[in-house]
């Protein structure tokens, strides 16, 4: 006997139990994306190899050991996303959606990276993603922030997460900071660990986001990037804080927090819980103007963020039940021969006339009392009974499964108009 097939490590089912929180979510995010007027985009998961390679640098973590890249049959290397920027990106640019246009849109969907899977984090996870193009002053940045605040209030999780906000400047006041942190790190070379040596030289700001206990002294006392800042990144980060102080959405300066990538600049923002152990960050975004000219474009503004779905689903779940809807509302249970084919008729005007219903039909025969407890497990709220003599008589019987209300007996018409006064009593 062969043995069964599971799932790929890292990679998880959401079973039916489940997804009625996702939903839940999902739609509390459409609405208040929706409310802020952004649209969505749909994009693949297959990319060429050479967008991620250009977009996040083949010397990255994700570029070098975690993408799952590989050959099609015409020899062409193809990857699967690790994230959504740069596919957006590239859809925009490929359509021409930033002639002379301002963009605020927004995906979701599954991202692949081949991570030690733990709590919180899995080879297939799925995020959300927005991403703005088009505009250059402050005011967007704070609203993609007002966005996210909003949508934790809705989600009843604001007293669980905590905004950080940091700015990195123009590329060349980054380049100026880049240089007195490699000279700062040198001086501590034999105490930092095997991943900031090899990042010193490719990409030091890093070293500022370590998780590693023995070097936050030395972190701690790294010069700050704040210092090296102009006149004009510091009046966009004080405009962003005072329009956020304004509105009373409350963060906290972080100067150490940074993207690694260079095409990053000004503003920088996560949101952070203490709730998922060490997997804190629910929410990361920042100002991206270089990518665009990376990627072949003309230069051009940007900033967006992405929110990691299993993380906000575990931090909702913590604070509270979400409750699913039941599989049916009405169970339709059919005994005898004639009674199959105008129980399934019946099925199908109550879907025709009250679309909003959840109609179940008993599929696979059973006598009445096996159906009945088919009726009760699916959480119908009523039972809509036909055997051979209602079929004759051109009635069904109607049974209430979850009050001790008096079972009916009605024709087909009536049965409709008892259904809709139930389930939607303000529409008569």
């Amino acid at each position: 006997m062969a043995s069964n097939i599971q799932a790929i490590r890292g990679m998880h089912d959401i079973l039916p139990e489940h997804t009625a929180q996702w939903f839940a979510v999902e739609k509390v995010i459409r609405e208040v994306l929706g409310a802020y007027a952004y649209q969505e985009i749909r994009l693949p998961i297959l990319e060429k190899t050479e967008l991620f390679k250009r977009s996040i640098g083949e010397v990255t973590d994700i570029v070098e050991k975690e993408m799952y890249t590989f050959e099609d049959r015409n020899g062409e290397s193809l990857t699967l996303r690790p994230e959504g920027t740069a596919g957006c990106l590239r859809a925009c640019l490929e359509h021409g959606l930033l002639h002379n246009q301002v963009l605020r849109l927004w995906y979701q969907g599954p991202m692949f990276r081949h991570e030690r899977p733990q709590k919180g984090r899995y080879r297939q996870f799925y995020q959300l993603g927005v991403e703005t193009y088009g505009m250059e002053g402050p005011d967007i940045d704070a609203e993609i922030i007002l966005l996210t605040h909003r949508l934790w209030q809705r989600l009843g999780i604001r007293e669980k997460v905590e905004l950080q906000i940091n700015s990195l400047g123009t590329i060349d006041e980054r380049l100026r900071y880049r240089e007195k942190l490699v000279e700062y790190f040198s001086q501590y070379l034999e105490q930092l660990d095997e991943d900031s040596q090899r990042r010193l030289h490719s990409n030091p700001l890093r070293i500022l986001d370590t998780k590693n206990p023995a070097m936050q002294a030395i972190v701690s006392d790294a010069p700050a990037l704040l210092d090296y800042l102009g006149a004009e990144s510091k009046a966009h980060l004080q405009a962003i804080t005072e329009m956020l102080d304004t509105l009373g959405v409350a963060y906290r300066i972080n100067p150490r927090l940074v993207r690694g990538l260079d095409y990053y600049c000004n503003t920088v923002f996560e949101w952070v819980t203490t709730e998922l152990g060490s997997q804190g960050t629910i929410c990361a975004g920042g100002r991206y103007d270089g990518l665009i000219a990376q990627l072949g474009g003309k230069p051009n503004y940007a900033i967006g963020f992405a929110l990691g779905m299993e993380r906000l689903l575990a931090l909702v779940e913590m604070v509270s039940v979400i409750q699913a809807d039941p599989v049916a509302e009405i169970y339709v249970i059919r005994v005898g021969v004639a009674a199959e084919c105008a129980g399934m008729r019946l099925a199908e005007q109550i879907r025709s006339t009250l679309p909003g219903l959840k109609v179940m039909v008993n599929c696979g025969g059973g006598s009445f009392k096996s159906q009945f407890k088919r009726a009760d497990k699916s959480e119908a709220k009523y039972a809509l009974i036909l055997g051979e003599d209602e079929v004759k008589q051109g009635v069904v019987a109607i049974k209430s499964l979850r009050t001790e209300a008096e079972q009916q007996i009605l024709n087909f018409d009536a049965a409709l108009a008892f259904l809709a006064a139930q389930f939607y009593p303000s529409s008569g």
